[in-house]
Formats: C-alpha cells, structure tokens, sequence
C-alpha cells in the first residue's frame, strides 16, 4: 500500500510553509497595533458546542464536520470554525467581564468535510479576529477596516478585490423576514434544487447562498432584509457605513448576502478576490450578539471576521504577488579541500550566530562543486577556507556579483559579510 497524504488534505511544503507563515506574521503585527491578543483553543471540542453554536440546521453540522467517539462515548468534534471555540473560552475563563471589551486573533487548521476542490481543503487553514463585549457600529467597521487593511498590507490589489456588507437584522426584525423569504421559496420551488427547497422549512436565508445558477435567478426576486429592519437594525446599518466611508473604505451593498453560519445577527461582510472562480470569498465574518447567551453565558455582544489561508494565497499568485518567495542564502561558507571542512563549520556556525544565513557543504564537495552550489542558492558572499587561508588565519571574501576577492582576518569575516549584503 503506498502511503499518501487523506483525501481532502496537503503538506504544506516549503513554499505553502513559508507563504503561511508571512500571512500570520503580518497578521500578528497588523492585528497587535489594533489592539488584539493571541489565543488558540483546542483542535477539537464537545460536539454540541458546534451544534449549538453554529446551528443544527446549518450544512456545516448537518454535512461537514469531523465528529468521533473518545474513550468515555463522549461526542467530540474536529473544528470547522474558530469563533465557538473562542466564545467558549471567553465564558470559562471569564475573560470579558461586564462592561469590558475584549480582542482576540488567532491562526490555525480547521476540519470540514466537503468535497475537495480548488482552494477547499478537508484540512484548512484561516486566521481570525474576535472582537467581545462591544455593541456600537464602530466595532464593525473597525473589524471590517481590518480585514481591508489586512489583505492591503499582503499587497492584493485593490481592484483584484471587492467588499460586500449587509445587515442580517436581529431577534426583532429576522423573524418575520425568514417567513417572508420561506414563503417565497415555497411558491417558486418548481425553479429550485431540492437543497433550496427544503431550506424553506429547516434555515431559508441560506438560500441565498445557493451556487446552482437557476436558484441565484429565483432568488434574485425575494424578498430584501434591507426592507425588512426595525428601526434599531437600520440605524446600527446606516451608522456602520458612514464610518467605513469616512476611512475611505470602499464597499458594495449586497442584499443577499448571507454567512452560513446561524449566530449572525445585523452586520455582516465578505471580501471577495478574481481569479478564483465561483468560489471567489477570501474571507468575512459578522455580528454574533446572541451567540453568548446560546452557549450559556452572559448577555454579550460579539464580532470577527475569518480569511483563508488557501484561497487567499491563491488569490494572491492570481495578482502576481508570491508571498512564499524564498529569503535565500546570504553567505555560503567553501572548503578547499578537507583539511579546512572543521574551520569552514565553525565559520559557517559564526555567521548564523551573527544573523547572517549562511549554508556549507555536508557532502564532502569539490571547491568546483561547492561554489556551483552557492550560485544556486542565491548567495550573495562565498567565504573560502583553504590550507592557505588557514596559516594565516585568514579567509578569502568573495563578492559574488563584482567577483571581488579579499583576504579577511577569520575573526572579522561576520562584519565583512554583513557589510557586503548590506
């Protein structure tokens, strides 16, 4: 039997490594200056927490998620999310005290059972923000300003992405919407897939979110949640768009836009990137004010956003932008011959501990083949240590662009090498 990575599931070889690790650096140090803390729950949790959390009715815990049996028969479930694993943590530690406000990031996999495709993995990988305890509309549009400046800081372009808001309402104006949408599935089901039509009874809004193109047409004609608000819902809408336009930030209006996940209430956004097909989101999120007291704590408002790691990058080579570009060796340390292979180690060692990446040959190379390998690994510097340099306690420093050769003391070899890649 040969041994392959799970359906649904990739390594993340160097190139994917690296390119992860510049989008959680730069989410670190973006998300830092806005205020926001690190916290990473458990991969997997109690089954219900999801149930509950997300929604029964939902496709991810219908259909998706990842759910076993421990030792004990206790039901625990692999991640499909990161916002119920946060809340939860919120309300055992007590971390938003009454009348506080608290912010949360976080990066990680996540687990969901869909069919693999371009972009959609079994086993993927997002970062998010959390933000707890804070109800007014300028919650929501610094959360949506960060997703914004988030994927400008990555260097996708601006016209390569759009942002989406809507309001979703709330316990007192959804309600009587949800009706009013169920009601409308039923008398145009002849024009809907079966999925849509049996949404009109378990959650209609996802209706919406239907990619079959004849249900997007059907849909196209029902009823408006914009039409549809209570007066409080329509001010926090109106309220959240004024800040986003005094930032400057740029956004359409998109009635039907929906999350798929059941704990959202008023705002909710979406960035969308081209170059990725159907499934061209790369992140959103929304308002979650009741999820809280579902998960049996306190009366709490709540907001974040989640991007993907996956689609992102990919929406980002779609715009020409490699963020996995590798940072290559400054400095290849070369041997003469084996007499020089101690010295040339612990130069090499030198180098590294002064910052410099450096790299030696572990092979027993030629001086021919060593610098051969130099030149394909980008390296700006070759140190070369022979019998020669090694009476004299010297090395011989050569620039690799110029081809500029000078002897230099063993002990100053890190400062020449640090001046010359600058």
């Amino acid at each position: 039997m040969e041994l392959r990575a799970p359906k649904g599931t990739v390594d993340m070889l160097p190139d994917a490594a690296r390119a992860w690790e510049r989008l959680s650096k730069t989410a670190h140090a973006l998300f830092a200056r806005y205020g926001y803390e690190p916290i990473y729950t458990p991969l997997f949790e109690h089954t219900e927490l999801f149930a509950r959390g997300i929604g029964e009715a939902t496709d991810i815990v219908t259909k998706e998620m990842y759910t076993f049996a421990d030792r004990s028969g206790r039901s625990l479930t692999l991640r499909p999310e990161g916002t119920a694993g946060v809340v939860r943590a919120a309300i055992e530690h007590s971390l938003v005290p009454q009348g506080s406000v608290a912010k949360f990031y976080y990066a990680g996999p996540m687990f969901r059972y869909e069919r693999p495709q371009k972009g959609r993995m079994r086993q993927f990988w997002q970062i998010g923000v959390e933000l707890l305890g804070a109800a007014e509309p300028s919650a929501d549009a610094e959360v949506i300003a960060l997703l914004v400046r988030y994927f400008e800081s990555l260097g996708l372009p601006r016209e390569r992405r759009r942002l989406l808001v809507n309001s979703m309402g709330d316990e007192a104006c959804r309600p009587a919407y949800r009706d009013s949408v169920a009601a409308y599935i039923r008398a145009h089901e002849d024009g809907l897939c079966e999925e849509c039509r049996r949404r009109a009874d378990a959650n209609p809004l996802r209706a919406f979110d239907c990619k079959n193109e004849s249900c997007q047409a059907v849909m196209a004609g029902a009823p408006r949640i914009s039409d549809a608000l209570c007066d409080e819902c329509r001010a926090h809408y109106e309220a959240v768009k004024r800040r986003l336009d005094a930032l400057g930030v740029a956004y359409e209006e998109e009635p039907r836009l929906v999350r798929g996940l059941d704990y959202y209430t008023r705002t909710v956004f979406e960035v969308q990137a081209e170059g990725l097909g159907a499934q061209n989101a790369i992140g959103g999120g929304g308002r979650y004010d009741g999820l809280f007291a579902t998960l049996g704590g306190p009366p709490t408002p709540g907001l974040g956003f989640a991007l993907g790691f996956e689609r992102t990058l990919l929406a980002l080579r779609a715009a020409g932008v490699e963020p996995g570009a590798a940072e290559g060796v400054a400095a290849y340390v070369a041997a003469v011959d084996e007499s020089a292979r101690d010295a040339v180690f612990g130069l090499a060692m030198a180098l590294r501990d002064a910052g410099v990446a450096a790299e030696l040959d572990h092979r027993g190379r030629s001086l021919k083949a060593q610098l051969k390998h130099a030149d394909k690994l980008g390296a700006r510097v070759a140190v070369i240590v022979g019998p020669d340099e090694l009476a004299s306690g010297e090395a011989t420093v050569r620039d690799m662009l110029t081809k500029d050769e000078r002897r230099v003391a063993l002990v100053d070899v890190p400062a020449r090498v640090a001046a010359l890649i600058g």
